[in-house]
């Protein structure tokens, strides 16, 4: 991956938008936009988007789970699949 690909300014984004859309959601990689030469803005494609807030939420997910565990927050297998 060639980072610097990946890095345009923002006068670029104004001139070319939808050339742009078309890269990122061609390829995938997010698009880093500077202003003043100075990182402002990361577009990328829908797809990925989700791909990586789907990804963050497991993550969160596990976090509590783990922070749960260190807290004693516990119940057995047997309890949890216990019928009423």
């Amino acid at each position: 991956m060639h980072i610097t690909n990946d890095i345009k300014p923002v006068t670029y984004l104004k001139a070319k938008a939808a050339d742009l859309l078309d890269q990122i959601n061609d390829t995938h990689r997010p698009m880093i936009i500077t202003q003043n030469g100075e990182p402002r803005a990361v577009l990328q494609d829908p797809k990925s988007y989700e791909e990586m807030q789907n990804a963050l939420g497991l993550l969160k997910m596990l976090a509590i789970g783990e922070d749960n565990i260190r807290k004693g927050n516990l119940r057995s297998q047997e309890t949890v699949f216990q019928r009423s």
